[in-house]
């Protein structure tokens, strides 16, 4: 017996999408196999699930169900749309869980670059959460700078020269740079008690230095120049291409980094890391700012994470030895 869905029906071909409605009467009509069963579980009549469906068909173009005295059945065509349907209903039902379990919940968007997420503001977090559980985190980590006036990010951490940072960025705190290295390096056969004695050691250093003036002042050649010591060569060089890459190599006592202070202040407390010439910091112009969307500076969960973090950078500028700490954010601004 030929499948009547093959055959021609009378039904116009019509080509506007399909409503959502109509998909999900027919998930519960091919699930139930019976019209009034599938009505009970939309909560609607059984002659409304029969419009739908007969709706559908004359959308679809063709019968999509056999109707027989207490049952259907799907055609090939109505099991065709209904291995598409599925599918895209339980995605549009996942989403929408997701939506509601959301809706209501505060959070905090933030961009920053991956370096500084992870080495400075990813393991103070526990802090945060700690005291307000309640406020979901979202971090954004990535080199290109988000527009704020344009996305959905409350808070960018930058690190730029001052006249780049913007009128209303907050000054977190500056930076020096200076040579830093393992216990376990330093242990070894070869001193390393003045910037001379650097020849006897592997020095790590970013291997974008070279991209932009800003991250120049990253670099061993200027600090070796502005140390008299131009033609020092090392050891050797190992290049990376983020911060906290460099600082991973340098625990692991592969060799001597130039790092940022605020970036190493915690390993350098802790011990895991060494200032080997304390006397011999670089300054550099760069300094680390928060920007605050001016959409979402009233929002109290953001005020909340501001001052959080304002305590935080004032932290680290006491560690490395900066003084007037920015006080926290007026709630009424």
């Amino acid at each position: 017996m030929p499948d009547p869905s093959s055959q021609p029906s009378g039904i116009p071909m019509r080509s506007r999408p399909i409503g959502m409605g109509y998909l999900r009467a027919l998930e519960a009509v091919a699930r139930h196999l019976n019209f009034r069963a599938a009505a009970d579980d939309l909560s609607l009549t059984q002659s409304a699930i029969s419009r739908q469906i007969q709706s559908l068909e004359e959308e679809v173009g063709v019968p999509l169900f056999l109707r027989h005295t207490r049952s259907v059945e799907l055609t090939s065509a109505g099991a065709q749309l209904l291995r598409a349907a599925i599918p895209s209903l339980e995605r549009v039902d996942s989403a929408v869980r997701q939506i509601r379990q959301s809706a209501g919940r505060k959070s905090v968007a933030i961009t920053t670059w991956a370096s500084f997420a992870s080495m400075w503001l990813i393991p103070r977090l526990e802090a945060f959460q700690s005291e307000y559980p309640d406020i979901d985190i979202r971090i954004d980590a990535s080199d290109n700078a988000v527009d704020l006036g344009t996305s959905d990010v409350d808070l960018a951490l930058r690190y730029t020269r001052p006249e780049g940072a913007g009128e209303d960025a907050i000054r977190l705190f500056g930076e020096q740079l200076t040579p830093v290295a393992s216990p376990w390096l330093l242990k070894g056969s070869k001193p390393l008690l003045r910037g001379e004695d650097l020849i006897h050691h592997a020095l790590l250093e970013a291997s974008d230095t070279h991209r932009t003036h800003n991250l120049e002042w990253l670099s061993w050649r200027r600090w070796l120049d502005s140390q008299g010591l131009k033609r020092l060569e090392p050891k050797r060089w190992l290049h990376f291409n983020y911060a906290h890459q460099i600082l991973q190599a340098a625990l692991t006592g592969q060799g001597v980094a130039l790092a940022r202070m605020p970036l190493v202040a915690d390993s350098l407390a802790s011990g895991d890391l060494l200032e080997v010439l304390p006397g011999q910091r670089m300054d550099t112009p760069l300094a680390y700012f928060l920007i605050i969307n001016p959409r979402s500076k009233v929002r109290p969960e953001i005020q909340a994470f501001c001052n959080w973090l304002l305590a935080q950078s004032a932290a680290t500028r006491q560690a490395i030895g900066e003084s007037g700490v920015p006080g926290p954010l007026d709630p009424k601004a």
